[in-house]
């Protein structure tokens, strides 16, 4: 499978502000851990943003609860490849579920990045898009261009999806966002006006 060539940050910039843009607010952003993380927070912190630090395959479930608890607000979980095949159960949760405003985002390298950047099962040739529809999701999309991303913007901010977006595998500077848990999730509550306990 040949690599992607996106780069990782601008297609993070992106997302951030199609979160920023959308109509009704902001989208709620739940990152996976790692490289994700580094992106989402280097295109942009805020509020809204949910950083995962040490939970790999966990994203998805973080993004379908606050989905299901939040169901006015549209939430985009945004992560890569290595933990999506971790948590692969999580794609035919959701699917049964059906938030309709619960959005997946994972950014192909093809690579584990955090553990070395051995060949991952997608640069092996599984097609996480295929075996999201193969679980049920109704609306998949696979990217490999920058116009896609733009074209994906509308979606992400009205539709139920999940996109695969190859991105390259080049190692870029890490930026390390809030790794407080505690002060993540009051500022998340906060930005939701949930009380505090």
């Amino acid at each position: 499978m040949s690599e992607g060539t996106l780069d990782r940050r601008a297609v993070a910039a992106a997302l951030v502000r199609t979160a920023n843009t959308a109509p009704g607010g902001p989208m709620l952003v739940v990152c996976g851990l790692g490289s994700a993380t580094y992106d989402i927070g280097a295109a942009g912190d805020r509020p809204e943003n949910f950083y995962l630090w040490g939970a790999m395959g966990g994203a998805a479930m973080i993004g379908l609860g606050l989905a299901l608890a939040q169901p006015t607000r549209r939430v985009l979980v945004v992560t890569g490849d290595g933990e999506a095949l971790m948590g692969m159960g999580a794609l035919a949760t959701i699917a049964a579920m059906q938030p309709a405003n619960l959005s997946v985002v994972i950014l192909d390298n093809g690579q584990f990045g955090e553990t070395g950047h051995q060949r991952s099962h997608t640069g092996l040739g599984t097609d996480l898009a295929a075996v999201a529809a193969g679980c049920g999701w109704r609306k998949t999309a696979k990217i490999d261009d920058m116009a896609g991303v733009a074209a994906l913007a509308p979606r992400l901010q009205a539709e139920a999806l999940l996109a695969v977006i190859r991105i390259s595998p080049a190692e870029v500077p890490r930026f390390l966002p809030i790794r407080d848990g505690a002060l993540l999730t009051r500022r998340m509550r906060d930005a939701l006006g949930v009380p505090a306990d």
